[in-house]
């Protein structure tokens, strides 16, 4: 669920995979890796994924449907 969340909010945002890397201080790769479920993002990088996108942590990870903070 974090995946599809993660490409679909990145989407919206009409942000391509390399921009948002490179906002959040990473690799291209490494963001990809993220996105498409291979590497799992540490608290540093889902705290910056949320605020990115602002929305709350529960709704990034899927534990909610709310995007509110």
């Amino acid at each position: 669920m974090f995946s599809e969340r993660l490409k679909s909010l990145r989407k919206a945002r009409g942000v391509t995979q390399k921009a948002l890397a490179a906002s959040l201080g990473l690799s291209e790769r490494h963001y990809q890796g993220i996105e498409y479920g291979e590497t799992k993002p540490g608290f540093d990088n889902l705290i910056a994924l949320a605020d990115y996108f602002d929305v709350s942590l529960d709704y990034l990870v899927g534990r909610s449907d709310n995007p509110g903070r």
